[in-house]
């Protein structure tokens, strides 16, 4: 599976959100970031891991309208959503393990009013 970025490829990232399930994890950071950093080749690993999910690495300074009206206030913040809503919106420090935890159980957790909204108002029309 593939890690999407909407700054290099939103055709193929719309279409993906297009069709997906509408379980996605979204790491919203900063090329400045050295935390960030190290949750993209976690991120890469773990889109094979769970290729029923869509993995999106938004860069907040490249792809400020990802974010709505939400504020980042610590790097890097980790949005899990599906069809329901955003069952996590916070920081998350890079450890696959704790991710992996939140979305084997995210069906589990509440549904948040915090986060940048749904990603499906990005897919293809």
């Amino acid at each position: 599976m593939k890690l999407f970025d909407p700054h290099a490829d939103l055709h193929a990232l719309r279409e993906r959100l297009s069709t997906d399930s509408g379980r996605r994890v979204a790491c919203y950071c900063a090329a400045w970031c050295r935390t960030c950093d190290a949750w993209r080749p976690l991120l890469e690993s773990l889109a094979d891991e769970y290729p029923g999910w869509t993995f999106l690495w938004v860069d907040v300074e490249d792809s400020p309208d990802w974010l709505g009206d939400e504020d980042i206030e610590n790097f890097p913040t980790i949005l899990v959503q599906d069809r329901d809503g955003t069952r996590y919106w916070g920081a998350l420090q890079p450890r696959a393990e704790q991710l992996r935890r939140l979305l084997d159980g995210a069906a589990d957790l509440p549904v948040l009013a915090a986060g940048p909204g749904s990603l499906s108002g990005f897919a293809a029309t």
